[in-house]
Parts: C-alpha cells; sequence; structure tokens
C-alpha cells in the first residue's frame, strides 16, 4: 500500500510517513514510521490528543533508528516509555489523561479527534524537535448518513451506511452517563449496519435520571427501528454496555424482533434503579456503600458493592433471558472493578443451560476492565463515577485491555452479520 501526505518540512530533518493516510478512522490499524534519522539514533516519539473540552492526552514511547535512519513502529521494539515492546498502535491505545480521572470520550461524531506526532532526539531531556505530523482520526465514514431521531418518545441518532440498503439494524445504548453518545453507533455503521444510537435518559425531554425507566421505551424504539425502511427483518440487533447490558437483555426477553444481543460486562439482573413495564416493576439490584475498599492510590474500588442476584429477594431482579428468542454475546472483562460481571455472565449462561439453551457465546478477556470500547480508545483506569459522586477504579491493564477491544470488536461485527445477515453494503472507509 503506498504511503499517503507523507511531507518533509524545511525546518526539520526528520519526516513521519503513515498509512494508509494522515486522516482515518479511530478504529482503524495505521503503520506509522519516522524517517531521516541518523543509523542508531536514540528518538523519543510522542502523541498528543486533545478532547472537545480541552482535556489534554498524551503518550510516549523511545526507540533506536535502525542502520538507514528509521524507525518503524510496526516492527521496532519500544525501549521505555508508555509501553514497551513492538506495538503499532501503542502511542494511541496508551493515552494518558494530563489531569487524573479522565476518560476520552468523543462528543461530536462529525468532527475528528486531531493526533499530534512529535519526534525528538532522544539523547536528553525535552531533545531536539527532529519531526512532526498532524493526524487526523474520525468517526464519521464516507458516505455514512447522521439523521436526528425524534419519533414519538424515542431520542436518539440514525447512522445509514452508504447505498441504497437496506441494512440490518442495530440498537445501541450505553450506560449510566446519559445523553446521547454516538460514536461506537458511527463507527459500527461504518461496516454496513443501520445503527441507532438511543439515549434513555438526561438528553432532551427524556427523564432527568434514571428512577422511572420504562421498557416500553425501549420497545418504542426497537419498533421503530425494524419498520425503518432501510433497515432489512425480519429482527434487528442490540448493544449494550454496563447499566444498558441489562436493559438489553430485558429488550430481547419481553419484546419480539430482537435477533442478537451483545452484552458488555452488563448484569443477568436489573441493575440500581427499577424497570417498569405493562404494569409490573422488576426491581432494581442495590449496592452496599459499606462495601467499598480503597485502592493503594487512595481511588474507591466499588466492584463489590451490587448485591448478589441469587440470594433471597435479590432473585425478583433476574432476567428470565431463557424466554428470548435470540442469540446472545455476552463480552466480559475479567477484571471489572466496576461489578463482578464475570460472575453474571457466567450465571446468564448457566440459567439458559438449565433450560435446555445453546443460544449464546461467552468471551473473556484476562487483564480488561470495565469500559470496552471500540478499538484504540485508551484504557482508562480510573475516573468519576457519577452515581458514587467520587473517582473510582475501572481495572485492567492498559496493553491486555487494547487487544480486548480489538478483537470484541472483531466478533461484534462478525456475530451481528451472522444474525442479522449484511445487507447490501461493504464496510466504509473515511
Amino acid at each position: 500500500m503506498a504511503i499517503r501526505n507523507a511531507r518533509w518540512s524545511s525546518s526539520l530533518s526528520a519526516r513521519f510517513l503513515v498509512r494508509p493516510d494522515l486522516c482515518s478512522l479511530f478504529s482503524d490499524p495505521l503503520a506509522v514510521e519516522v524517517e531521516g534519522l541518523v543509523p542508531e539514533q536514540e528518538v523519543v516519539v510522542e502523541a498528543r490528543l486533545r478532547d472537545e473540552k480541552g482535556e489534554l492526552f498524551e503518550s510516549n514511547a523511545r526507540y533506536r533508528a535502525d542502520s538507514s535512519g528509521r524507525v518503524d513502529l510496526s516492527r521496532a521494539s519500544c525501549l521505555g516509555g508508555s509501553y514497551i515492546g513492538a506495538e503499532p498502535m501503542g502511542l494511541f491505545w496508551s493515552l494518558l489523561p494530563q489531569n487524573p480521572y479522565k476518560m476520552l470520550v468523543k462528543r461530536d461524531v462529525r468532527s475528528p479527534f486531531l493526533v499530534e506526532l512529535e519526534a525528538r532526539d532522544g539523547e536528553e531531556q525535552n531533545g531536539h524537535l527532529l519531526a512532526r505530523e498532524t493526524l487526523e482520526r474520525g468517526f464519521l465514514a464516507k458516505g455514512v448518513r447522521r439523521l436526528p431521531v425524534k419519533e414519538g418518545r424515542v431520542r436518539g441518532t440514525l447512522f445509514l451506511p452508504p447505498g441504497e440498503g437496506p441494512f440490518p439494524g442495530v440498537l445501541d445504548m450505553y450506560g449510566t452517563g446519559g445523553g446521547l453518545p454516538e460514536y461506537r453507533a458511527c463507527l459500527l455503521s461504518g461496516h454496513g449496519f443501520a445503527v441507532l444510537a438511543l439515549a434513555y435518559y438526561g438528553y432532551q425531554d427524556l427523564p432527568k435520571d434514571m428512577r422511572k425507566l420504562q421498557l416500553e421505551y425501549f420497545e418504542e424504539a426497537s419498533a421503530f427501528l425494524r419498520a425503518h425502511p432501510k433497515v432489512t427483518g425480519p429482527g434487528i440487533g442490540v448493544i449494550g454496555a454496563s447499566k444498558s447490558g441489562d436493559l438489553a437483555l430485558l429488550l430481547a426477553t419481553f419484546t419480539p424482533g430482537i435477533s442478537a444481543v451483545v452484552s458488555i460486562n452488563g448484569c443477568n439482573a436489573v441493575t440500581i434503579f427499577p424497570i417498569m413495564y405493562k404494569g409490573t416493576v422488576f426491581p432494581g439490584l442495590i449496592g452496599d456503600s459499606s462495601k467499598i475498599t480503597v485502592t493503594k492510590s487512595g481511588i474507591a474500588d466499588i466492584r463489590d458493592t451490587l448485591s448478589n442476584p441469587l440470594e433471597g429477594e435479590n432473585q425478583k431482579s433476574l432476567i428470565p433471558i431463557e424466554r428470548a428468542d435470540c442469540r446472545f454475546l455476552f463480552l466480559v472483562s475479567e477484571d471489572d472493578r466496576n461489578w463482578n460481571s464475570p460472575f453474571f455472565a457466567e450465571e446468564a449462561v448457566k440459567r439458559l443451560k438449565a433450560h435446555g439453551k445453546d443460544n449464546f457465546e461467552k468471551v473473556v478477556y484476562p487483564m480488561a476492565g470495565h469500559y470496552l470500547e471500540p478499538p484504540y480508545f485508551p484504557h482508562c483506569p480510573s475516573s468519576f463515577h457519577m452515581l458514587v459522586g467520587k473517582p473510582v477504579v475501572w481495572g485492567g491493564e492498559a496493553k491486555s485491555h487494547a487487544m480486548a477491544q480489538i478483537d470484541m470488536w472483531e466478533k461484534i461485527k462478525a456475530f451481528f452479520k451472522e444474525h442479522l445477515g449484511t445487507g447490501k453494503c461493504s464496510s466504509a472507509k473515511l
């Protein structure tokens, strides 16, 4: 593949070469090289990204140029810095916030993140600048249409792939942050899916919190997506993470037309707040703040605060997923510190098996933390938890978490293509 947009600066002695382009989708890998160095020269390569609120995320890696004066990040072994070893995308997944407890979130998918790369002489601290380049890491693939939705009670954004369609439909929901995160839905749409990013509280005229959620709202969103002329049938997919994982399971259990469900570090029971449906109230598991522990760095660890759904009255919160007529994909982080998602997923699988079902897959990712995002989003070790009211630890180790996100993304796409069909569209590019 040709190297595009490589450019020399007359004032600098080296340059970055980036394949396939300086402009790419955030979830796509890049091949980065530095050329024009002195043979065997030590060089520090740095990456900086500033989010839409001005928060700065940084990473750095030390390399030694080869005999031709080149550093190929796809092959060269990092000698130290934000990661070690040969990691082609290490500069991206190892980004850390300058201010603690910040998580990288994309708020407006219509604009890219800008990533500044610099290469400096590594013989001394803050060495001489050798090369500089700016990359655009976008979210809205070429031809993908972004359509705000305000239909009945449903609030969200529908992303349609390029082409006439119809396309497999996916309902996308996030957790306890509220509002309308669009970035996962937007990126997924670039792979041939019609994806509805659904808000369900803290957005426009929706409830301000989760205390009065009704399953009928999600049922209405499902019906809207299934009836859309650009969506192929007969069923749609649902993807939920954390709190919205149990919403996805509820929707599949009680609503027709759901063919495939992805639960990312979700629970097999209703969590925190009750859900109402046709006059019935499904109670939410309650957390016990007395079980909060504190890490050596002084951050709250809430993993064991949520009640056990198998004990006593808590069983009323369990979701009878054996009633669902769909396929399940449980994606689980072994080091999830938000709650015991490996236990919840295993109990969900046991329940399905006990009812003679084999309509599930479960994947456990060692040393991954709670927030599994699309590929190359940096690992977030800790951030502010709005329900707890303080920073909490999310678990995981940066490289393991990054590898989990890459694998998870491929599994999600394959799962939906297998159980929803591929429609009439191939993957788009930026």
